[in-house]
């Protein structure tokens, strides 16, 4: 009786340590416990990373901005500088004798503005004086855009075609290089020569504002006699051009009484009016 007394008190024992044991497997077989913990990973933060995307970016873009304006910058610097350098000395000196003539001219401008002003303010009945420059300031503007004719010191430059055809842009070019100079008058055979004095070639010649010219060509100039002369004869100016390029012949003649008598009529203009 004792046996079996004890035989049924160690089955309850025994269940209880399988119980036990089995109840501990599962524990140490859960991944979130014990030697072998679970890991979660942190959630993706995207809105940092494309902040810093950004920024990198614009850093990027004001280096290269920056880059290109300092590039533009010294190329500018250095395309002036060798503006000037490539010239040769025959050409530097035209451009100085151009500028000074136009120094001078404007110099004379201010003088005789200035001598005007100080006239109308010691005139005992200003506005006597006043229409007296007002008449004096009409005569001079009316030479300038053709409405009357002129006369005086300057040049008679005759082109003539030998070989070939000489493109209107020559004349043109040829126009401007007497302006540069300090023409204030010029005539193209027959035709008075205004700020918008247009050239075109044609079968025949060239084309002077609308009116069909052949050669050999005929330009007056009024003004420095010297300096209308070397600004076509300098050497490896535009009669210089006209010669080797075109086959032609120039010659420029300096006279005390040059008279252009050619003269536009005054543009009625749409849009612009005089300041009253």
């Amino acid at each position: 009786m004792a046996k079996d007394t004890n035989h049924n008190h160690r089955q309850p024992r025994a269940l209880n340590r399988l119980l036990h044991q089995e109840m501990a497997d599962e524990i140490n077989d859960d991944v979130s416990t014990g030697t072998f913990p679970q890991v979660r990973k942190k959630p993706p933060r995207p809105t940092r990373r494309k902040d810093g995307r950004g920024r990198v970016a614009t850093s990027i873009l004001i280096i290269v901005l920056c880059a290109l304006l300092g590039f533009g910058y010294v190329t500018q610097l250095q395309n002036s500088q060798s503006s000037y350098a490539t010239l040769s000395e025959d050409e530097l000196v035209r451009l100085l004798d151009e500028t000074s003539a136009q120094v001078d001219t404007l110099e004379q401008q201010k003088a005789q503005l200035s001598e005007q002003l100080r006239s109308i303010k010691s005139a005992a009945d200003k506005q006597k004086e006043v229409e007296r420059v007002a008449k004096e300031n009409e005569e001079s503007s009316g030479i300038l855009s053709g409405r009357l004719p002129a006369e005086g010191k300057g040049v008679v430059i005759t082109v003539g075609q030998r070989n070939g055809h000489i493109p209107a842009s020559m004349m043109f070019t040829l126009i401007e290089e007497l302006r540069n100079a300090g023409a204030e008058v010029m005539e193209f055979n027959g035709v008075r020569v205004v700020t918008s004095t247009s050239f075109t070639d044609t079968d025949s010649g060239v084309a002077c504002s609308g009116q069909s010219v052949t050669p050999p060509y005929t330009i007056k100039a009024i003004g420095d006699p010297s300096a209308l002369q070397n600004a076509v004869q300098i050497a490896g100016g535009v009669g210089s051009q006209l010669r080797v390029k075109h086959g032609a012949s120039v010659s420029v003649v300096q006279s005390d009484g040059v008279q252009i008598n050619a003269v536009r009529q005054s543009t009625d203009y749409k849009y612009a009016r005089t300041v009253e």
